[in-house]
């Protein structure tokens, strides 16, 4: 289900008119469903994806012209690409000058025991520890630092990164925001949640 403040966070970034836009790792399609709702002509890319609106391919295998897109579209999926250093530099290709990419990200290197063992209570899961869980998640996606790297060693000038909750839409039921928010003003958890609108210089 698409998250009501990541679709609000991409229509204010997105620019105005018939853009072109590009979504990576699109998932099930429902962000890019909004945006061609609202007028954006959309290429929705993932390589794991079974529906027909979002075509079934890696970013480094999709083949377009350089400067294609006036925006591109990552809802934590950057952290996935491989290899991410060319990734990084063929999504900046893409977009033409002046483009923008809006990024919502998980940052994994904040994510600690406390958020996890929250994050486990929820989901009502006993069967891995918090532990385990932070360490799984750290051996196998790309920590934010890596991702917002590579995006500035593509050429990409990155706007300030805002930080904020995540664990609430991370496969857990509906409702859990508000919960997430006073846990992170009372010093509970950690922000694991980061958002950055980065743009190709000219």
């Amino acid at each position: 289900m698409l998250d009501p403040g990541v679709a609000a966070f991409v229509c204010r970034a997105l620019p105005y008119g018939r853009a072109r836009v590009l979504e990576v790792g699109a998932g099930a399609g429902e962000l890019a469903a909004l945006l061609r709702e609202r007028g954006y002509d959309v290429t929705a890319i993932d390589p794991a994806s079974e529906t027909d609106a979002v075509v079934p391919v890696a970013l480094m295998d999709l083949h377009e012209p350089p400067a294609t897109f006036d925006a591109a579209v990552a809802i934590v999926s950057l952290h996935h690409l491989e290899p991410l250093a060319e990734s990084c530099r063929h999504l900046a290709e893409l977009l033409r000058p002046g483009g923008t990419l809006i990024v919502d990200e998980f940052d994994v290197e904040r994510l600690d025991e406390r958020a996890a063992a929250w994050w486990l209570a929820r989901r009502q899961d006993g069967s891995r520890t918090p532990a385990e869980v932070v360490a799984d998640m750290r051996g196998h996606i790309h920590p934010l630092s890596a991702v917002l790297t590579a995006l500035e060693d593509a050429g990409l000038a990155l706007g300030t990164v805002e930080r904020g909750p995540y664990l609430h839409r991370w496969h857990v039921p509906p409702g859990l925001l508000d919960s997430e928010l006073e846990q992170i003003a009372a010093g509970a958890l950690p922000e694991t949640g980061a958002r950055v609108v980065a743009t190709r210089p000219g």
